[in-house]
């Protein structure tokens, strides 16, 4: 079930030292992510469709499209869609693995929402790429549970009210004033209805130690992963978990805490009870080779990327519950 609660004792190595414990969701997350975010965030929901409850996906295509091949992924599903590309094979593959208990049932994904989003003026991601994402999850979601808007004139960017560059320019950070504040929108689809977000943030962005919560398994991540606080969880007050992937050349060594501080969720984060997480990756220049300091969808770590098997999802599950479950490494 989707909706367990459990209380934890913070430490040092984690969040600071609150006048109580935080009371986290352990099954009713939700994801969100942009380009390589995104990929991952659909990763991240299929492989643990029994925990999490929603996804809000910028800029991406379907489960396991690349097929561990980056030849494959750069041919047909980035900036163009191969005529190659068969859904209905993609599909089968989910199917296998959710089988040998790779991925959660695709069963559990019938009730989640997920919101899609594709602008009109992206241009690192091409538009049929995300309509295979969209058709993937009609497949497995309640067809009234996706949101797919395509008709926005946006660039390769996470939209937002008033931060980031402009809006259609696909510039670093890829954040683009674009008078759209997705991160709401997508929350709103995700939970229903929720309070307005708060004008100043009442919580802290806190720093975590990816290494040490996660093992080898986050061998391929930065040191250092984010989460923003809302003073209401920090008092004790029972709060959701979300967690936003960062796209390529988003990470934190990159731009700094740009993505952490201005995508818009810890606005919405604020007054409706949710910790965000903010799980980050790093670039190399060796094997495994990632420059762009993406997060893995097409197999640079290894053939189990995307499931339980992978270690960035294992790593991100890990470090999640160490803030839900007691652990000694806290």
């Amino acid at each position: 079930m989707k909706n367990t609660l459990v209380a934890i004792t913070c430490s040092l190595l984690t969040l600071p030292v609150f006048a109580t414990t935080l009371t986290l969701s352990a099954d009713n997350i939700t994801v969100s992510g942009l380009s390589s975010g995104g990929y991952m965030a659909n990763q991240f929901h299929l492989a643990y469709g029994d925990r999490v409850s929603g996804a809000a996906i910028i800029s991406a295509g379907p489960f396991y499209c690349a097929q561990n091949d980056i030849t494959v992924a750069l041919g047909g599903c980035v900036d163009k869609m191969a005529e190659t590309t068969d859904l209905g094979k993609l599909n089968a593959h989910a199917e296998k693995l959710a089988n040998r208990g790779q991925l959660a049932p695709l069963s559990e994904l019938a009730n989640d929402k997920v919101w899609l989003f594709h602008g009109d003026r992206d241009q690192r991601v091409a538009e049929e790429v995300s309509a295979l994402l969209y058709q993937q999850y009609q497949q497995w979601v309640n067809p009234q549970n996706v949101s797919y808007i395509k008709n926005k004139p946006f660039g390769h960017v996470f939209p937002t009210l008033d931060n980031g560059e402009g809006c259609a320019a696909s510039n670093s950070p890829y954040i683009g004033q674009c008078n759209y504040d997705a991160a709401g929108a997508a929350l709103q689809f995700m939970y229903g209805e929720l309070t307005p977000a708060a004008d100043a943030l009442s919580g802290e962005i806190i720093r975590y130690d990816q290494h040490a919560l996660a093992g080898p398994q986050a061998e391929t991540l930065a040191q250092t992963g984010y989460a923003y606080v809302p003073k209401s969880c920090a008092e004790g007050q029972a709060c959701n978990v979300h967690i936003s992937f960062h796209g390529c050349n988003q990470y934190a060594d990159a731009i700094g805490q740009a993505y952490v501080e201005q995508t818009g969720f810890n606005r919405w984060a604020d007054t409706n009870n949710m910790v965000v997480f903010y799980p980050q990756t790093r670039k190399s220049l060796f094997m495994p080779l990632n420059p762009q300091g993406c997060w893995d969808w097409w197999g640079y770590t290894d053939e189990h990327y995307a499931t339980r098997d992978g270690a960035q999802i294992n790593a991100v599950m890990a470090i999640v519950d160490a803030y839900i479950s007691q652990k000694e490494s806290l």
